[in-house]
């Protein structure tokens, strides 16, 4: 039997390039389309990388003509919480619009089964407590709403059309490739960890706190960080059950254990054995108090459980970190 064939569509970004690297590493044949507006080629191992954009229809069609794919890996979305307050148009336009470009060629050329990259910023403010898939709420944010709608959409294609999802409603992808081979390289970077880890090795004069006046036990906001190896397991799990031919479903991907902003500094001083500067600043819009995640369902439907700790998340990144920049001492 030939390997199955599948299209990753933003394969060249941090989750995308590790979920290439996992596809090939199980077997599979891999296909990567990026348009490299915030990805990068040399992160592509091992796949053959098509440089274009979701929302090009010449272009979806060439790749689709070329290749028969089992099924579809999105993870070309725009995924700033604060950027889609400030720009929401080309949140809804990369986000929505493209998408649903690129549903319309899937279901020109037969393809009808499809991984997304949702978030748990669908579930809008929530109160603290573990979220369950059902607890489903208003989002805060122009990038919530942009998954949101598109979950929507993926129901009525199963519906009308036969298209079947598994949805991953994300957390805080976190960590990097053990083996140091990928990590994350945003310009400018904007999660959590990279920025610690910048202040650690000193590239960065500071670190600072985005509001300490949350109601959370220290005053930063509370957060659910999942590796990004434990992730991608996640998806090669989910499209394991759509070739199946079982029924798609919507899961929360996520550690099940809540970590303060104050906690994840401690984590990475630690760990890095290096002290820095940390400062404080008002909130940011757009930003809940409390966000992690009940990872039940995903355990009991794939069988998932999330392999690495808070401090391996941070080890791993660190090593990616100091392996490509260098550390000051």
């Amino acid at each position: 039997m030939s390997a199955r064939n599948v299209l990753v569509v933003g394969g060249a970004g941090y989750i995308g390039s590790h979920m290439v690297d996992h596809l090939v590493r199980a077997g599979y044949a891999v296909t990567v389309l990026d348009n490299l507006s915030t990805g990068h080629a040399d992160a592509v191992l091992n796949a053959e990388l098509v440089v274009g954009d979701l929302g090009e229809p010449d272009t979806l069609d060439r790749l689709f003509t070329a290749h028969t794919f089992d099924a579809v890996m999105h993870f070309a979305a725009l995924t700033e919480v604060g950027a889609s307050v400030k720009d929401p148009e080309a949140y809804y336009d990369n986000n929505v619009a493209k998408t649903l470009r690129l549903l319309a060629a899937m279901r020109r050329h037969g393809v009808e089964r499809f991984i997304f990259s949702s978030t748990a910023a669908v579930y809008g403010d929530s109160i603290p407590g573990l979220i369950r898939e059902s607890d489903i709420g208003s989002p805060i944010n122009p990038y919530g709403w942009t998954k949101r709608i598109i979950e929507q959409v993926l129901r009525d294609y199963s519906r009308s059309y036969g298209l079947r999802s598994v949805v991953f409603r994300y957390f805080n992808a976190a960590g990097a490739d053990p083996e140091g081979q990928l990590g994350e390289r945003h310009d400018p970077e904007t999660h959590v960890i990279p920025l610690l880890l910048q202040a650690a090795s000193g590239r960065r004069q500071t670190f600072t706190i985005f509001g300490d006046d949350y109601p959370t036990p220290d005053g930063s906001c509370v957060r659910d960080f999942v590796h990004v190896a434990d992730l991608c397991r996640a998806h090669r799990l989910g499209l394991e059950r759509l070739l199946r031919g079982e029924s798609g479903d919507v899961f929360n991907l996520g550690s099940g254990v809540g970590y303060s902003v104050r906690e994840v500094i401690e984590s990475t001083k630690r760990v890095t054995g290096r002290d820095f500067a940390v400062n404080s600043a008002s909130r940011r819009p757009g930003d809940p108090a409390y966000l992690v995640a009940d990872v039940a369902k995903v355990e009991q439907a794939l069988g998932w459980q999330p392999a690495y700790s808070l401090d391996e998340m941070v080890a791993h990144a660190w090593r990616f970190e100091t392996d490509t920049h260098g550390s000051s001492t």
